[in-house]
């Protein structure tokens, strides 16, 4: 309920501050709106799992809705995958899979990954390219959802081995099991409608 209040409740509030300015609106949808299913996920094939991935999926066909009956403002989804960057130590667990990692290296400790983490993928981008890709959805005038990503995808262990070979160390990876269930396996954008 609290999800559903914050993104989707809020947002018709923001929608119509953008039609009363005719505004462009550059909004945040996410990767979770796609759930568990097979890559490359493209805009139109959505099966959201969860409530937060399901409230941007509805904020999704509302801002599409919206436009449609609005063509005076411009409205702009942009799915995010998994975006990493600098400053984003603060988030601690719900920081970036590279951050943690990278954290957990420089501490001294070996990196610590999920069992089967060679075949857990994900889409990786990088903050300055989101950055990007929200300046550019900004002046494009063109209403729509748009994934952002790097449009490849790269396994949790591929991303800890390359760590370890950039920071010099060669810890021996700790396992453990995955506490979580309905996890996504495997993330990679299509990029092609951003572009």
């Amino acid at each position: 309920e609290l999800i559903m209040r914050t993104n989707v409740n809020s947002f018709y509030n923001l929608l119509e501050i953008a039609k009363n300015n005719n505004s462009v609106m550059v909004y945040a949808s996410s990767a979770s709106t796609y759930g568990s299913l097979p890559p490359p996920q493209k805009v139109g094939f959505e099966s959201p799992e969860n409530p937060y991935g399901y409230s941007k999926f509805a904020m999704d066909q509302i801002a599409a809705r919206y436009a449609k009956i609005n063509p005076n403002i411009t409205l702009i989804g942009l799915r995010y995958f998994n975006v990493y960057g600098s400053r984003e130590f603060y988030k601690g667990s719900t920081a970036s899979m590279v951050i943690q990692l990278g954290h957990q290296i420089l501490n001294g400790n070996a990196p610590r990954l999920f069992n089967d983490s060679e075949n857990i993928m994900r889409d990786f981008v990088y903050i300055d390219d989101v950055i990007q890709a929200n300046i550019n959805a900004s002046l494009s005038m063109k209403s729509g959802t748009y994934n952002i990503g790097y449009g490849i995808a790269r396994s949790f262990q591929e991303v800890s081995d390359i760590l370890q070979k950039e920071l010099q160390t060669n810890f021996k990876t700790d396992y453990f099991p995955n506490p979580y269930t309905g996890y996504q396996g495997n993330t990679q954008a299509d990029i092609s409608s951003a572009r």
